[in-house]
């Protein structure tokens, strides 16, 4: 089987993803039973966040001037470098090697590298689709490579669970080597597109604030705190209403898969199967997002929980590739990377404002939570329908 250079990317993509949701699900445990705390454990991931956050637009910028496959191939290196300098502190912990007074420095340090170097491959993996699809092509493309991550992190916890079982490291260092492997492939196979990147070298002019670029960042925004504090808050949500139920974790688990798989089959569905134009992705999703946070809010079975958390999955699949292609369709081509890396470094911001904005509102009562992302929703349709720069997107 030959694959073609776009096959690698979407490879590399699905290694980011089985790597990214499955520190998340056995890391924090791990670091617990050395000694960490979960303020210092969450504390890692944060500061990851905010410098995936504040590179991504870089890595972006540089792909439109050194070239898509450099700065995706960098990506990954950095990111399967990273995988190694987070399981090797613990590693070393555990078998009393390393100072336990230095290992929350190391873990940060472990994932500083996946935030500085691993946010180039995303940004450069969409700039390149862009670079070889038509407009009209480009959202259900946008889609598969959002697919591709996607299923890694469904995939992720249920394969490195079980490499687990093996020895704690086994999962890290696959991970890494599939990544390395996704690197190697796209350096062979990936065709430059076809465009001078030194003529192009001086010419990205625009900034997060240009008027092709911001109505669409504050969409994203929204959206990413909307879906950040449903991942944050679902836990707690479940182990907080439905505590009379057995085995919690799984229902948490069966969460993350429902969520994940219909997000999946929403894309398929209308964007390929029956692809409907980028406005109505967008405005379409949002209503369904609001209409899922307001059922979760008033209605509180777990039949009704799980019927929310499949609409909210079609919700997401709907906007994420309309805003992605929507975004990219509003720019001249030698913007293409730098317009993607500013989308990249939004993402992460609901992430790093959830535990300020979102947990205290759900603390105070879990349902108000889920009335504020209704709100937050309804607000976006107004948005969406008024703003002439979105309204007029196809």
């Amino acid at each position: 089987m030959n694959f073609t250079g776009s096959s690698w990317l979407k490879f590399g993509l699905f290694t980011v993803g089985l790597g990214q949701s499955f520190v998340f699900v056995l890391v924090p445990p791990l670091a617990r039973d050395l000694g960490l705390s979960e303020v210092q454990t969450s504390s890692i991931f944060a500061i990851s966040a905010m410098a995936w956050a504040l590179t991504s637009a870089f890595w972006g910028r540089a792909s439109d001037r050194y070239g898509r496959r450099n700065i995706a191939i960098l990506g990954l290196i950095g990111y399967a470098v990273s995988l190694i300098a987070l399981i090797t502190p613990l590693f070393l912990a555990e078998k009393n090697i390393l100072n336990l007074t230095l290992l929350f420095p190391a873990l940060i340090l472990g994932r500083l590298i996946n935030g500085l170097l691993g946010s180039a491959t995303r940004p450069a993996s969409f700039a390149y689709v862009a670079d070889i699809t038509s407009k009209e092509k480009r959202t259900v493309k946008f889609a598969r490579m959002e697919s591709s991550f996607l299923v890694g992190t469904v995939v992720g916890p249920l394969v490195g669970g079980f490499l687990f079982l093996i020895t704690k490291e086994t999962p890290f260092y696959l991970f890494s080597f599939l990544a390395m492997i996704a690197a190697i492939g796209i350096y062979f196979n990936l065709v430059p597109s076809d465009r001078s990147y030194k003529k192009l070298k001086d010419k990205s002019k625009i900034k997060w604030y240009s008027q092709t670029i911001w109505p669409f960042l504050s969409v994203a925004a929204v959206l990413s705190l909307c879906q950040a504090s449903l991942l944050q808050s679902i836990g707690f949500y479940i182990t907080d209403l439905f505590s009379y139920l057995d085995d919690l974790p799984i229902l948490i688990s069966m969460t993350f898969t429902l969520l994940a798989i219909s997000t999946i089959a929403s894309q398929y569905f209308f964007t390929d199967a029956f692809p409907i134009n980028n406005f109505n992705l967008l405005l379409f999703g949002t209503l369904t997002l609001i209409f899922s946070y307001f059922t979760m809010a008033f209605l509180q079975s777990i039949s009704t929980y799980y019927l929310s958390v499949i609409l909210l999955g079609i919700g997401f699949g709907m906007t994420r590739p309309a805003l992605a292609s929507s975004l990219s369709i509003a720019q001249s081509p030698e913007n293409q990377g730098t317009a993607a890396g500013y989308l990249g470094s939004v993402i992460p911001i609901g992430h790093m404002t959830t535990p300020f904005i979102a947990m205290p509102i759900y603390a105070y009562n879990p349902s108000y939570l889920y009335y504020f992302s209704s709100i937050l929703c309804i607000t976006l349709i107004l948005f969406i329908i008024t703003h002439p720069e979105i309204k007029n997107i196809k």
